[in-house]
């Protein structure tokens, strides 16, 4: 990947647009201190696709740019919130590392269609919490001999792949929404899918996974 030749930093359309971000990468840094993350600019919009480990999805928080910019590059997610000038709405452009796995495998671009009906952000937010008490009470079960790593992977598992309503979404992608700060009260909540992929959009962030049954489908693949 490279950065725009005299890309250093990236200037918001407000000071609103960068203090989203840095809290987007905190909430990454939180799970993962060595996370990375891949920046891609097109004209004014820009997208940070990030992985938090603990879900197995791929989050992506976008920004509305001040002026157009081509931009494609991985950087540690730490240096970059570092660069958060949230009082001048910019973002210093740290030097490009080398990408992890995920980072040359994103969901496609195009080709997506809205999967209906989904419920709405309380009842999302709903079936997590339940899906939390369940698994507090189902470790709890497991008595102090029992409470392996296995066993407790085991009920996570179980309870994270189960779906979301009538849709084929994982309830962990719909944790990893709310987690990083994506399912906010209120918010209008919509689902895609898109060849082996589905999406979880809000307007504070998305979420994507593939498919159980998937395959392939439309992988994207691209430098990393």
């Amino acid at each position: 990947m490279s950065v725009q030749a005299g890309v250093r930093t990236l200037e918001f359309e407000g000071p609103g647009e960068a203090a989203d971000l840095a809290a987007f990468l905190g909430r990454l840094l939180r799970y993962d201190r060595a996370a990375a993350v891949r920046l891609q600019a097109h004209g004014g919009a820009l997208a940070v696709f990030g992985r938090p480990p603990s879900f197995d999805v791929l989050a992506v928080r976008t920004a509305r740019l001040a002026r157009a910019v081509e931009l494609d590059v991985t950087v540690s997610a730490g240096e970059l919130l570092d660069g958060v000038e949230e009082s001048t709405g910019a973002v210093r452009v740290p030097d490009a590392v080398t990408g992890p796995p995920w980072a040359g495998l994103l969901p496609p671009r195009g080709g997506w269609r809205e999967v209906t009906p989904v419920p709405d952000a309380a009842a999302m937010r709903g079936a997590v919490a339940a899906a939390v008490a369940e698994f507090r009470a189902r470790d709890e079960e497991l008595g102090e001999a029992g409470r392996t790593r296995q066993a407790r992977d085991r009920i996570g598992h179980d309870i994270w792949s189960r779906t979301l309503g009538a849709t084929e979404l994982p309830l962990r992608a719909v944790h990893a929404a709310q987690s990083l700060g994506f399912l906010r009260a209120g918010a209008p909540v919509a689902v895609f899918a898109a060849g082996g992929w589905l999406r979880l959009r809000t307007p504070y962030g998305s979420v994507s996974v593939r498919r159980a049954s998937g395959g392939l489908g439309a992988l994207q693949v691209t430098p990393a």
